[in-house]
């Protein structure tokens, strides 16, 4: 690859060097009918890894603008909205709704646990909401969701789903034509960004529409919004020859390379791959003294919130494996200094993360933590072969 340096934040994730070079390919006009194409390619490809009977929306920007596209146009100003929060990802729905007039109730975990499912059955039961968002992996806390519990729960109650997917699209499934149950019993938006499991550098912002939440745009009438109103993008991602606002040529190009490397790996395998590299790393790490604050059963596959051993500085210990070319983030609000956040996600490998393992190693050695490097990269090593045997 031609990163310098093995990048393993929640997000921007290691960029693959045929990624790179698409990205570095000739800029050309955004109605050339060559990149209009390369466009189409994208948005099939899109509707594919999401299975979604209705429409996608690719547009540059981030995955807050993501999610204001999925609330904005399918809640109305004094609508409710439930959101099921698990963390720092999960709030943000909060003050977005309400810049909008949206009413806002929020159920909120314990960081590290999930939202019990009781709850929210008696919430949709007790209010009558236009739709619950679930963040199927949160960045802050490295918990992830059970869709299989909640989306029946939500959708017998009339609302809609919409499943904030930043840190878990093209890692886990997200299969909008799933039924979870009955038969219309299904997700009705999926929203994330271009720099996790995807795999390219930020700046996409990627939404995923069902006919049943497109629906409910057009009963709204006019929205609160300009660039995140969909009908303004739907003529140009039927046809991308049309002009609205001018796309993003070389993401576009990266996006239509990684979503080929996507489909072709499989969603299947690429979840299992995800689920034995957080389980693996989470093991490993145990063997250093050093507590994921997820426990396993509730932990996500494409990042872990690691909490530290008594006495490791954070400032120091990240700043160590930065030396060592080994980029990990720090952990946010109360868990600030606390603990650190490690990705395993995207075009990550195995041995970037056997890499990483042993710099850690080190970086807990510096500051005079005695750790068995050679026994946590075994541990990981026995994971992986597990894991591969079982599939």
């Amino acid at each position: 690859m031609k990163n310098k340096e093995l990048l393993l934040v929640p997000g921007p994730t290691p960029v693959m060097d045929e990624i790179y070079d698409a990205l570095a390919s000739e800029t050309r006009g955004h109605t050339d009918p060559r990149f209009v194409e390369t466009f189409k390619n994208a948005l099939a490809n899109t509707k594919k890894l999401f299975n979604t009977d209705g429409e996608v929306y690719v547009v540059a920007g981030s995955g807050t603008l993501a999610m204001e596209m999925a609330i904005v146009n399918t809640i109305a100003k004094g609508e409710r909205l439930l959101v099921i929060s698990h963390g720092y990802f999960g709030d943000r729905f909060t003050p977005l709704a309400k810049a909008f007039g949206i009413e806002v109730d929020v159920l909120q975990s314990t960081w590290g646990e999930r939202v019990d499912a009781k709850l929210v059955e008696e919430a949709v039961k007790a209010n009558k909401y236009k739709a619950v968002t679930i963040t199927h992996a949160d960045t802050s806390t490295g918990v992830v969701s059970d869709l299989d519990t909640l989306v029946p729960i939500i959708k017998a109650s009339g609302a809609l789903v919409i499943v904030d997917g930043v840190v878990a699209t093209a890692a886990l499934q997200e299969d909008m034509s799933k039924a979870y149950g009955e038969e219309d019993y299904k997700i009705d938006i999926v929203l994330t960004g271009s720099q996790k499991a995807i795999g390219i550098p930020p700046g996409l912002a990627i939404v995923a529409f069902s006919r049943n939440a497109l629906a409910a745009r057009e009963q709204i009438g006019t929205v609160p919004a300009y660039y995140a109103d969909i009908h303004n993008w739907r003529n140009i991602m039927e046809n991308p020859a049309m002009y609205f606002a001018t796309p993003p040529v070389n993401l576009i190009y990266a996006y239509d390379v990684a979503l080929n490397i996507v489909l072709e790996e499989g969603m299947e395998k690429r979840e299992a791959r995800h689920i034995a590299f957080g389980k693996a790393i989470r093991a490993a790490l145990r063997s250093y003294g050093m507590t994921p604050l997820a426990d396993e059963e509730v932990a996500a596959p494409t990042l872990s919130c690691i909490l530290y051993p008594e006495g490791i500085e954070d400032g120091k210990f990240r700043a160590s494996l930065a030396k060592r070319g080994i980029i990990v983030a720090g952990s946010l609000a109360h868990l600030a200094g606390k603990a650190f956040r490690i990705g395993h996600m995207g075009n990550t490998t195995a041995e970037m993360l056997d890499q990483a393992i042993a710099a850690i190693g080190e970086a807990l050695q510096e500051q005079q933590l005695e750790v068995d490097i050679e026994k946590a990269k075994s541990v990981f090593a026995q994971e992986i072969e597990a894991a591969t045997v079982k599939s």
